[in-house]
């Protein structure tokens, strides 16, 4: 069964992960459920953001969605995906392996490795600052002004 997510993310494309483009070409978020998820599917390819929460009516899950939901095109230029796990009891491969207690949020790197843990809610301009400093995010951005973008 699955479990509701926020009225923030009511008529999003969930089908896409991570960012997708709605009918208006505005750029949504579209949050990928953690029992459907293996991190190794992202390994060199995206920067998961797992949220997870005892329910999905905590409302430090609603804060930090709502915060993602604002700034997609940011978060899709760093090649993130939000994941979200607000089901303890489902002991999703996931939960196991980041160990959340109540409400977190974990940022994993391209690389498989849990770079962020937070116990509240972070802006999308404290998450790209983060990801900005890692080493293969400056590779990215070095080769993009390379390539002439």
């Amino acid at each position: 069964m699955k479990r509701l997510i926020p009225l923030v993310f009511a008529g999003l494309i969930a089908s896409t992960g991570g960012v997708a483009a709605n009918d208006d070409a505005a750029e949504t978020l579209a949050p990928l459920q953690a029992d459907e998820i293996n991190l190794n599917d992202f390994l060199w390819v995206a920067r998961p953001i797992v949220v997870f929460a005892d329910t999905p009516a905590d409302p430090r899950f609603i804060e930090q969605m709502t915060l993602l939901a604002a700034r997609p095109k940011d978060l899709a230029e760093r090649d993130v995906v939000v994941i979200v796990d607000t089901d303890p009891s489902a002991r999703s491969e996931l939960r196991q392996t980041l160990r959340p207690r109540g409400y977190m949020m974990a940022l994993v790197g391209k690389d498989g490795g849990v770079k962020l843990r937070k116990p509240s809610p972070w802006s999308v301009r404290e998450i790209t600052r983060q990801i900005d400093k890692m080493p293969l995010r400056q590779d990215e951005i070095r080769l993009k002004k390379a390539a002439g973008g």
